[in-house]
């Protein structure tokens, strides 16, 4: 008999802490708060800061992604991880390295304004040896921004192109992180 009594309890103390978690995620959500799980920026808790000014080169950024035949081929590939942006994916963390009127060139590597960017090694195959097209290259349109990660295999403009800038929800700062 005691058995049956037992049973009870333990579900209502893994429901309660389930429903504390969910609770406590929904609240940092709401507040701006965002965990990254993926390795193109450190892994942790992450805020998304409101920008007081145009975006620049060089800040760290979350994005989402426009919900293009491109990106849902991206999500089922699994580079993109499940959120709340348009077309299911999460917002992308990732460092602005080109905006409106600038030159990428993209071969080996890339290029902006005929400067190297460092950690940009375009992959033909990614880790499942599928291939991979690279973005074609060329002058970035207005309202748009070319987006990086150091991370090797970091799914990012070398591959889809420049996303729109009305898609950034703000800055990216660390919280507290962890890079591996």
């Amino acid at each position: 008999m005691l058995r049956r009594l037992n049973r009870p309890i333990w579900f209502y103390r893994i429901s309660s802490v389930s429903l504390f978690a969910l609770g406590l995620i929904v609240l940092l959500g709401g507040a701006g708060f965002r965990i990254n799980l993926t390795p193109s920026e450190p892994l942790g808790l992450w805020r998304i800061v409101e920008p007081d000014r145009p975006i620049l080169v060089g800040d760290l950024i979350f994005i989402c992604p426009p919900a293009t035949d491109e990106m849902r081929e991206a999500r089922a590939r699994g580079y993109l991880r499940f959120g709340l942006c348009e077309g299911r994916v999460a917002p992308l963390i990732k460092t602005v390295t080109a905006t409106s009127g600038q030159i990428v060139e993209v071969g080996m590597d890339i290029h902006v304004d005929g400067q190297f960017l460092p950690n940009s090694t375009v992959a033909l195959v990614d880790k499942q040896d599928r291939k991979m097209t690279p973005y074609k290259g060329g002058t970035i349109p207005p309202g748009t921004a070319y987006l990086h990660s150091d991370f090797p295999g970091s799914y990012d403009s070398r591959y889809f192109g420049p996303l729109p800038i009305s898609g950034v929800l703000g800055l990216a700062q660390e919280v507290w992180t962890y890079a591996p």
